[in-house]
């Protein structure tokens, strides 16, 4: 179902298919935002974990943007709205813990959305650990900032060891303020989440996202 959120952003909301209020799940998409490929993952995910699912648009009134335009306005985005927007979702979910999970972009948001201290849990997938120098603004703060201000230990980060987006140095400082990183060997930048992409990996997919059920369901 298509919701807005009370700033505005359009939004898509899926309830858990036993209607149970427990573990609700707010998912930032990669930097091409809401789309058919996240409406989906919604609704499966709301089916097949059971639990409440809520995606918001990363780039709202900016939707029309190709790719290339939205790596060009990255620096526009302010982390008060994405996180803000990340925040009114899990409100709209009424469940009674809320995990995040977000890919590309939308993960590394997943890190800085630690210092709300909202999320029960998160999972990114591929986030940059720095932001990039050309995204640098006023609006973005730094991923690990944002995790020395809430609970690092509640993150789990999965990552490609042929990402250049996420480089091994980048890599060992996630590691280093207590995230648990899981690194798969061979792998590019986006290898889970969308089967279209020529850098996807099936096996590893499948791998990754047991790892990040687990993790946002688990009760540790």
């Amino acid at each position: 179902m298509q919701i807005t959120l009370p700033s505005g952003t359009k939004a898509v909301i899926e309830k858990s298919v036993s209607d149970r209020g427990g573990t609700g799940l707010v998912i930032i998409p990669d930097v091409m935002g809401l789309r058919p490929l996240f409406f989906d993952m919604v609704k499966h995910l709301a089916s097949e974990w059971d639990i409440n699912v809520c995606s918001f648009e990363l780039y709202p009134e900016l939707e029309h943007l190709n790719v290339e335009e939205r790596l060009e306005a990255a620096s526009r985005l302010e982390d008060s709205r994405v996180v803000g927007d990340a925040i009114e979702a899990a409100d709209a979910l009424q469940s009674d813990k809320v995990a995040i999970l977000g890919f590309c972009m939308g993960g590394m948001y997943t890190l800085k959305a630690v210092s709300s201290q909202r999320f029960s849990k998160h999972c990114s997938f591929y986030g940059m650990i720095r932001v990039p120098e050309a995204w640098k603004s006023e609006g973005h703060s730094e991923p690990i900032s944002c995790l020395q201000k809430g609970n690092a230990k509640s993150v789990l980060a999965i990552v490609g060891s042929e990402d250049t987006w996420t480089p091994k140095e980048d890599v060992d400082l996630l590691s280093s303020t207590g995230v648990t990183v899981v690194s798969y060997e061979g792998a590019d930048h986006g290898f889970v989440h969308d089967s279209s992409r020529p850098a996807h990996r099936p096996l590893d997919a499948a791998d990754a996202w047991m790892k990040a059920k687990d993790w946002v369901l688990g009760e540790s």
